[in-house]
C-alpha cells in the first residue's frame, strides 16, 4: 500500500477465521512515474495510455478488448498495464496479479522504484483474490526495491495478518512506524496485532499513543477497549465501548464491535480490511528498460 496514497484502514476485526476476508486493493501511485533514458513515451503513446487506463477504471470490460488490441499494436507496457487493471476492475484478481508479476520481470534490473510499484500493485491484487502468502512474496519483492516506504512495510504486514503470523505482521508494523511516526492507522493495526498475539498491555500501550494524537478516533477506542477487557479492567473497557457507540452510527461495524464488548465478548480472530478501491493509473505507462 503504497506511493503517497492515502490509507483508511478499518483495523483486525474481531470475527471468526472463517469469515476473515483479504483486503481489498489500494490505489497504485498517481504520480509521474519516468521512463528510461532516450525511452520516453511518444505524446500519442501517453493519450492513449491515459484513456486505456481511465476506460479500465470506469468501464473494465469494455477496456479489456480495447488494451487486448492496443498491444497487437505496439502499445508494448503500457497496454499490458492496462489490461492487468482491466482484469483487477472486472473481477479477475489471480490473473491482474500474475500479470502485474510478470511486468514487474520483464522491466529487467533497471527503474527499481516502478518495478517496486508493480510488485506491490501485484500484492494487493492477490490479497483480493484471497491469496495472502503470495500477497507477502510479492510485497516482499516490493520491499527488497524499496525498503523506505511506510506503506509497503504495512501492505505486507496486513497480508501476514491474514495469515494469522503475528510475529511477522508486529515486526512490519514496526518498521512502517520507525519510518513515519504517530501514524495513527498502523499504531491501531499494531495494537489489533498484539491483541490477536496475546499480549493485551502492548496493545494497550499502541492503542493510547493512538489516542493521544486522535482521542475519538473509533477504532483506537475499541482496541483500548478489547485490551483493557482481556486484561480484566472492564470498567475502563465498558467506557470505551459507551464511548464508541456516541460516535458512530447505530449498526455499522463499529457499533457492533463495541456492543459485543459490552456483552464481555473477545474479538476470536482477525479480519483485515480497507476501503474497496481499485488501482489508480500513474501519469505515465510503464516502458520496458531499455526497450529489451
Amino acid at each position: 500500500m503504497v506511493f503517497g496514497r492515502t490509507i483508511f484502514f478499518v483495523v483486525l476485526l474481531g470475527a471468526s477465521a472463517a469469515f476473515a476476508q483479504p483486503i481489498p486493493v489500494i490505489p497504485a501511485p498517481e504520480r509521474q512515474l519516468p521512463g528510461p533514458s532516450g525511452v520516453e513515451p511518444t505524446p500519442d503513446h501517453l493519450r492513449k495510455y491515459t484513456d486505456c487506463m481511465r476506460l479500465a477504471r470506469m468501464e473494465p470490460l469494455k477496456a479489456l478488448p480495447a488494451a487486448e488490441k492496443w498491444i497487437t499494436e505496439g502499445g508494448g507496457m503500457g497496454a499490458r498495464h492496462c489490461v492487468a487493471v482491466a482484469m483487477f476492475q472486472s473481477g479477475r484478481h489471480a490473473q491482474a496479479a500474475a500479470q502485474f508479476e510478470a511486468l514487474a520481470r520483464d522491466m529487467g534490473h533497471d527503474r527499481p522504484g516502478l518495478r517496486a510499484e508493480l510488485w506491490a500493485q501485484a500484492g494487493q491484487a492477490w490479497m483480493e483474490a484471497g491469496g495472502a502468502e503470495k500477497a507477502a512474496q510479492a510485497q516482499s519483492r516490493a520491499l527488497e526495491l524499496n525498503a523506505n516506504d511506510p506503506d509497503l512495510w504495512v501492505d505486507r504486514g496486513l497480508s501476514y495478518a491474514a495469515m494469522q503470523a503475528w510475529p511477522r505482521a508486529i515486526s512490519d508494523f514496526d518498521r512502517a512506524i520507525r519510518l513515519r511516526q504517530d501514524d495513527v492507522e498502523v499504531l491501531v493495526l499494531r495494537a489489533a496485532a498484539w491483541r490477536n498475539a496475546r499480549d493485551p498491555g502492548k496493545a494497550l500501550v499502541d492503542a493510547n499513543r493512538a489516542l493521544s494524537i486522535a482521542p475519538d478516533h473509533s477504532e483506537a477506542l475499541l482496541e483500548r477497549g478489547f485490551a483493557n477487557l482481556a486484561r480484566g479492567s472492564r470498567p475502563l473497557a465498558v467506557a470505551d465501548f459507551e464511548r464508541v457507540l456516541r460516535l458512530v452510527p447505530p449498526g455499522t461495524p463499529a457499533a457492533r464491535r463495541a456492543e459485543a464488548g459490552l456483552r464481555g465478548e473477545l474479538p476470536s480472530a482477525p479480519a483485515p480490511a480497507t476501503p474497496p478501491v481499485g488501482p489508480a493509473a500513474p501519469a505515465s505507462p510503464p516502458n520496458p528498460a531499455g526497450k529489451r
